[in-house]
């Protein structure tokens, strides 16, 4: 018998997704400002989304995997390469740039908010869901409205 997830408050949901758009906004504006050619732009942009759907991919995949919910191995397996991947690209490609350092450090920072805050977001999303049918989007805004009011 496994206990349900406590509901996250709507506090820590808000937070969660502002720190997700944060580290979302600080990359791209840095991406936007930078003066590298198109091509290496397009390779931290193509890195950090390949970055965020790999850490919600894995932490789907521990958490089906905690709750009992049968996952391959070999995806498991992938998800996390594709984590560890993500991890080495964006080390090689800011080891090889010719960006000062404290630019390397904005995009090293920025790139680990937005994983954290994207696989935050995910746990938040699956925990509100309420079990395998998961509440409507109109219950779930209506149970935030009123915490807030609260």
């Amino acid at each position: 018998m496994s206990a349900l997830p406590q509901r996250p408050s709507t506090a820590f949901v808000m937070a969660s997704w502002a720190a997700l758009f944060a580290g979302l906004l600080a990359y791209l504006v840095g991406l936007w400002n930078a003066g590298m050619g198109l091509d290496e732009k397009g390779y931290y942009f193509t890195v950090l989304m390949y970055g965020l759907f790999a850490a919600v991919s894995l932490q789907k995949s521990v958490r089906d995997s905690a709750e009992g919910i049968a996952v391959t191995p070999i995806y498991y397996g992938l998800c996390w390469a594709s984590v560890i991947l993500t991890i080495v690209l964006l080390a090689v490609g800011l080891w090889n740039a010719s960006l000062a350092l404290s630019e390397k450090g904005f995009y090293a920072m920025s790139f680990v908010l937005c994983m954290f805050a994207a696989v935050t977001v995910q746990k938040n999303t699956r925990d509100n869901a309420g079990g395998p049918g998961g509440a409507s989007l109109s219950s779930k805004l209506e149970r935030m409205v009123s915490d807030l009011k609260e």
